[in-house]
C-alpha cells in the first residue's frame, strides 16, 4: 500500500527542497550530546528523557475517571486491563521512536511525505482535534485540582491554566533538557504521591496479584466490559505517537546504521521503563479506589472530586486527599508541557508551517479553554466531569488515524531500510491495531446510545 502511495505522490513530495526537509523540532534537533565510547549507563543517561515525556500522556487527568470508576465498582478485577493496555502502548511507542530514529522523519512528516495532499490534510485536522481534546482534559484536570487544593472556583481555575503558556515558553528557551527535567520532577511528585497512597491504604497483595490475571467476567459482564474498553481507549494517546517520533531525534547520535541501532536500543529501554512507571501510577489509582471505596461498599464513586472528599474519612488519615489532588495537578501540568510540543510537531510536520511558539500555544489552549469555561460556569462539577469523559471519547475516535499510518510506515523497507518491522512484529502490531479500533468503535457506539 505504501509503495503505491509513493509511486503516486506529487512532485512536491518526490523532489523536496531544503525547506521541505527541515528536521523535526529543528531548533533542538541533535542538541543533546551522546558520549562516544562511553559505558552502558552513561549512554543510557544521554538517551533517558523522551520516554518520561511520553509516559505522562498515559497518566493525564483523562485516565483518572475510568480508573476510579473501575476500582470502585469492580475492585481489583480490571488491573489486567491496565496491564494489557500498557503492553499495547509499549509496542506502539517502540514503533514510533523507531520511525523517528531510522527514517529521520516524525510521524507527521512521514504522513506528509507519503500521502497525497488531501489525505495528509485530513490527517492533520484529525490530529489537531486529538490534541485539542488532550488539552481539554489537562485544563479540566488542573482546574479540578486547583479547586480541591485551594478552593478556587472551577471557572477561575480554567482561566489560570492559560498562564502556563508563559511558563512553557520561558523554559522552551532554556533547552530541551530543561523541559525533560521539569517533566521528570512532576513525574516524581506523582510517583511519590501514589507510593504514599499505597502505604496508607494497605491494599490486598493477593487481590492485586489476582487482578493482574484476565477474567472471563470482563467480557461477559456488560458494565465491566464498558469500563474496560474505556480504560483501554483512554490509555494510548494519538498525540504521543507524533511526539515520540520527534523528540527521540533531539539526541546527537551518529546517523549511520550502527548509530541508529544503538539509539533504538537505548530509546526503547527508556520508553519501556517509563511506561512501566505509568502502569504503576494508573494501577495505583484503580487499586486506591478498590481499597478505599469498593472494599467499603462505596461502589458508586466515579469521579475525581468524590474520590478526593472520601479518601481521608475512609482511610482515616489527613493527607490522602491532599496527595491525591497534588498528583492530579502535577499530572495536568506535565501533560501540558508535552501537549505543547505535540501541537508544534503536528503543525510543522503536516503543513511545514513554523508559527511562533506563543501563537501556537495560545491557539491550542484557547480551543480548550472556551468549552471548559462555559461548561464549568453553567454546569459546575457535574458538567466538567462529563466534559472530561467526552474528551476521552474524542481521543478514542482519533486513535486509529495515527496508529494505522505508524504500523504501515514502520513495516515498509523503503522507508525503514533494515529497521523495518519483522513479520512477527508486523502481525502483532496489526492485531493490536485492529483490537484498538474494534474496541474503541464499540465504546463510541455505546457512549452515544446509552
Amino acid at each position: 500500500m505504501i509503495d503505491n502511495l509513493k509511486e503516486n505522490r506529487s512532485l512536491r513530495n518526490k523532489i523536496s527542497d531544503d525547506t521541505d526537509r527541515l528536521a523535526s523540532l529543528s531548533e533542538v534537533h541533535s542538541s543533546i550530546p551522546v558520549p562516544e565510547g562511553a559505558g552502558f549507563w552513561k549512554k543510557m543517561m544521554a538517551f533517558a528523557g523522551p520516554g518520561l515525556m511520553v509516559s505522562v500522556g498515559y497518566i493525564d487527568p483523562g485516565n483518572w475517571a475510568t480508573d476510579i470508576e473501575g476500582g470502585s465498582r469492580f475492585g481489583y478485577a480490571l488491573l489486567s486491563v491496565i496491564l494489557i493496555s500498557n503492553l499495547f502502548a509499549m509496542l506502539l511507542q517502540h514503533l514510533s521512536l523507531k520511525l523517528g530514529i531510522a527514517s529521520g522523519r516524525d510521524l507527521a512528516q512521514a504522513c506528509r511525505d507519503y500521502y497525497s495532499r488531501p489525505v495528509s490534510f485530513v490527517l492533520w485536522i484529525l490530529s489537531e482535534i486529538a490534541i485539542a481534546a488532550t488539552d481539554l482534559a489537562e485544563v479540566i484536570g488542573s482546574a479540578i485540582a486547583l479547586n480541591l487544593l485551594f478552593g478556587l472556583p472551577l471557572p477561575v481555575g480554567v482561566v489560570l491554566t492559560a498562564l502556563d503558556v508563559l511558563v512553557v515558553l520561558y523554559f522552551q528557551q532554556k533547552g530541551f533538557r530543561i523541559i525533560e527535567s521539569i517533566v521528570a520532577g512532576l513525574m516524581t511528585i506523582i510517583l511519590f504521591s501514589f507510593v504514599y497512597e499505597m502505604i496508607v491504604s494497605q491494599p490486598s497483595v493477593s487481590g492485586m496479584l489476582g487482578g493482574l490475571l484476565p477474567k472471563k467476567e470482563i467480557v461477559t459482564n456488560p458494565g465491566m466490559l464498558y469500563i474496560a474498553i474505556g480504560i483501554l481507549g483512554a490509555t494510548v494517546m494519538p498525540h504521543n505517537l507524533y511526539l515520540h517520533s520527534s523528540i527521540v531525534q533531539t539526541r546527537a547520535f551518529k546517523r549511520d546504521e550502527e548509530g541508529k541501532k544503538t539509539a533504538i536500543k537505548f530509546a526503547t529501554i527508556d520508553s519501556t521503563v517509563s511506561l512501566a512507571l505509568a502502569f504503576f501510577i494508573n494501577g495505583s489509582i484503580l487499586v486506591l479506589a478498590a481499597t478505599a471505596f469498593h472494599a467499603n461498599g462505596r461502589f458508586e464513586v466515579a469521579d475525581i472530586t468524590d474520590a478526593y472528599h472520601l479518601l481521608d474519612p475512609i482511610l482515616g488519615v489527613s493527607l490522602a486527599g491532599i496527595f491525591f489532588a497534588l498528583a492530579l495537578l502535577a499530572s495536568g501540568q506535565s501533560s501540558t508541557l508535552t501537549g505543547t510540543l505535540a501541537g508544534q510537531i503536528v503543525m510543522e510536520g503536516f503543513l511545514n508551517i513554523r508559527l511562533k511558539p506563543w501563537l501556537r500555544r495560545l491557539i491550542t489552549r484557547g480551543i480548550a479553554i472556551v468549552p471548559a469555561l462555559i461548561v464549568s460556569y453553567f454546569y459546575g462539577e457535574k458538567g466538567t466531569a462529563d466534559l472530561l469523559v467526552f474528551s476521552q471519547v474524542i481521543l478514542s475516535l482519533q486513535l486509529s488515524f495515527a496508529v494505522v499510518p505508524l504500523v504501515l510506515f514502520t513495516s515498509n523497507k523503503g522507508i525503514m531500510g533494515s529497521f523495518a518491522n519483522s513479520k512477527m512484529v508486523t502481525a502483532l502490531s496489526w492485531v493490536i491495531t485492529l483490537t484498538i479500533i474494534c474496541l474503541n468503535g464499540y465504546l463510541l457506539f455505546n457512549t452515544f446510545n446509552r
